[in-house]
C-alpha cells in the first residue's frame, strides 16, 4: 500500500488479558465494556444476510489461482488487499494493548486498518498512546475515526494524533440512544460533517456502526461530497445490545436487532448510484453534488472469506472486519490473527478463482442469487434481484 510515513520498526507486542470490570476505572471502563460484550457477541455468533446470498456455480473457471489480481484503488491509494481491520477500540489501558497487536497484525499482513473513536483522547490527552500506538505499529494506510458531536478541529487533532491517511465519521444515534451517558440531540450532524470535510486534508468516510443505510441515507451522505461511504450493516456486533446491557435495568432489549442488513445496505447503495448516474447523464444541468460517486465500503457481520467475496461482487469497493478479527486476537494472540489473516487472502483468492474472477472488477459481473429475508425486503423496496442472477449474460451483451 502507497501513504507510509516513515517510522522507526515497531516492536512487536502482544494482547494482555482483559482485566474484569471490578478492577478497570470507573472513567475508561465503558471502553473495555465493549470489547468484553462485543466479544461475547461474537462467541454466539450465528446466520446473517451473507447467508441469503449464493454465487450460481461454474464448473469451468478456466483460470489459475495465480492469476487473481486483488488489488483495489481505495481513497486515492493503491490496495493490494480488498479487505482491512475496521474500526474497534482504544480509550483505556487495556484496549490500547489490543490496538497495538491489531496495528502490528495489520502491518504484517499488508492490510489496512483503522482506528476505533478518538473521542476520549480529544478529551484527556492521557489516553492518547492508545491510539497512537496503532501508528507506531503500522507503516500502512490507517484510518482516524470520530463522530459528528466533534467540532472540525478536534477532528483534525485526530488525524494528525495518528498521521492518518484518512478520517472515517462514525454515525451512531441508535447506539447513543441506548447509551446510558448517550448523546440526545442530533441535530447538528449533517452541518458537522460539512464542516469537517471543509477542514482536515485527508479523504473522508462517513460510516454506520452496524445499523445499515437506507437509500434516503445513502442519498443524504453522497450529495455531501464525502469520498466514501461504509454502509455498515446489521449482522455483526450489535452496539444497542451491548448499551443495553450496560443499563441498570436493560430495558432497551426489544430494540436488538435493529436496522438494515450489511447485504440490503449493499442493494441499497447499488441503487443510489445507478439513480445519480441517470440523473447525471439525463440532465445537461446537473450539479457537481450528483456527479460524484462516492466509494462504497461494507462491514457488519463479515464473518468469512466468502463474506467478503460477497460483499465485493455487491458492490463494495474494501470490505471492513471488526468483530472476527476482534475475537481471534483476544482467543489466539498476534500471531493467531496473523495466520488467520493470512488465511483469508488466500481463501479469497480461491473463491476468486473458482468463480473465474481474475479482478475485483470482474467479481461484479458474476451471478448471484439473493433469497430469504433479505431478498423479500429487497423486493420491497422495488430492488430487481433478476438483475444480479443474470449479470453474466449482460456483461456479455455489453461486450
Amino acid at each position: 500500500m502507497s501513504s507510509k510515513p516513515n517510522h522507526e520498526e515497531p516492536a512487536p507486542s502482544q494482547p494482555a488479558a482483559m482485566p474484569s470490570k471490578q478492577t478497570l476505572p470507573r472513567r475508561h471502563s465503558r471502553k473495555d465494556d465493549h470489547v468484553r460484550l462485543a466479544n461475547a457477541q461474537h462467541e454466539a455468533e450465528g446466520c446473517n444476510s451473507f447467508d441469503d446470498v449464493r454465487f450460481v456455480h461454474n464448473s469451468f473457471p478456466d483460470m489459475a489461482v495465480h492469476d487473481v489480481d486483488m488489488h483495489v484503488d481505495m481513497l486515492g491509494s493503491q490496495w493490494d488487499v480488498p479487505f482491512y481491520v475496521n474500526a474497534m477500540t482504544g480509550g483505556s489501558a487495556s484496549t490500547g494493548v489490543l490496538n497495538g497487536a491489531l496495528a502490528q497484525a495489520a502491518e504484517s499482513c499488508g492490510v489496512a486498518i483503522a482506528s476505533g473513536s478518538q473521542h476520549a483522547a480529544l478529551r484527556d490527552r492521557a489516553l492518547t498512546p492508545t491510539f497512537t500506538t496503532l501508528r507506531e505499529h503500522t507503516h500502512g494506510f490507517l484510518f482516524a475515526n470520530v463522530g459528528p458531536s466533534v467540532t472540525a478541529s478536534q477532528a483534525r487533532q485526530a488525524v494528525d494524533m495518528i498521521a492518518a491517511n484518512a478520517l472515517q465519521i462514525h454515525v451512531n444515534a441508535a447506539q447513543e440512544i441506548v447509551m446510558p451517558e448517550g448523546d440526545r440531540d442530533f441535530s447538528a450532524w449533517k452541518a458537522t460533517i460539512r464542516e469537517i470535510l471543509e477542514t482536515v486534508d485527508v479523504p473522508v468516510v462517513v460510516k454506520e456502526v452496524g445499523f445499515g443505510m437506507s437509500q434516503a441515507t445513502i442519498r443524504a451522505i453522497a450529495a455531501m461530497g464525502v469520498a466514501a461511504i461504509d454502509v455498515s450493516g446489521r449482522g455483526g456486533t450489535d452496539f444497542i445490545t451491548i448499551e443495553n446491557q450496560r443499563r441498570n435495568r436493560s430495558e432497551y432489549g426489544y430494540m436488538a436487532g435493529w436496522g438494515e442488513s450489511t447485504v440490503l445496505s449493499l442493494l441499497n447503495a447499488v441503487e443510489v448510484h445507478h439513480e445519480r448516474l441517470a440523473d447525471r447523464d439525463g440532465s445537461s444541468h446537473a450539479s457537481s453534488d450528483s456527479v460524484l460517486q462516492p466509494q462504497i465500503v461494507a462491514s457488519g457481520g463479515v464473518r468469512t472469506p466468502l463474506d467478503v467475496a460477497i460483499a465485493l461482487s455487491l458492490g463494495a469497493q474494501a470490505v471492513g472486519v471488526s468483530g472476527h478479527f476482534l475475537h481471534t486476537l483476544i482467543k489466539s494472540g498476534e500471531s493467531g490473527l496473523v495466520e488467520e489473516i493470512e488465511r483469508w487472502k488466500q481463501q479469497l483468492r480461491s473463491i476468486m478463482t473458482l468463480l473465474g474472477a481474475r479482478t475485483i472488477p470482474e467479481l461484479r459481473t458474476r451471478n448471484l442469487l439473493v433469497t430469504g429475508q433479505t431478498g423479500r425486503e429487497a423486493e420491497l423496496l422495488g430492488i430487481s434481484l433478476k438483475d444480479y442472477a443474470n449479470r453474466s449474460v449482460q456483461s456479455v451483451d455489453k461486450d
